[in-house]
């Protein structure tokens, strides 16, 4: 059983209060857990953190990995900690997906009407957008 610290929500909406606890790693983030390990209040300010350092460091110990925003937090409270546990990674892209694709070749079609709107401009003639009623209109 994989054991992590972290961070138990709690509180009303638009109130959040969170519980330091030690849980299954398997478990979700409001669910079960082992033990309460303090507390941290962000409303307030200053905001409140009170940690039972003995309890944390027990777990510690025992090898629980703290969530990088417990590490964050019992860092500033004062304790050493090793690494924390590190995040839940998406599935890196495909190795063909990574190379850059090349453009796709310009039609038949499209070449002749950025040469007939080239041509258009070169004359003195305004171009105007497509679905418009008229597609040039001579300048003033």
């Amino acid at each position: 059983m994989a054991v992590v610290i972290r961070l138990m929500r709690a509180g009303a909406k638009k109130r959040p209060f969170y519980r330091l606890v030690a849980a299954d790693s398997r478990r979700q983030r409001d669910g079960r857990f082992l033990e309460i390990l303090g507390h941290y209040n962000p409303i307030s300010q200053p905001f409140e953190l009170v940690v039972h350092q003995d309890l944390v460091q027990r777990w510690l110990d025992n090898g629980a990995q703290p969530s990088e925003q417990v590490a964050s937090l019992l860092r500033s409270a004062g304790m050493t900690l090793g690494k924390p546990s590190k995040p839940t990674k998406k599935a890196a892209p495909a190795a063909k997906a990574r190379t850059r694709r090349k453009p796709r070749p310009v039609s038949e079609r499209k070449q002749k009407a950025q040469a007939a709107k080239a041509a258009a401009l070169k004359a003195g003639k305004t171009v105007v957008k497509k679905g418009t009623k008229r597609k040039t209109a001579e300048k003033k």
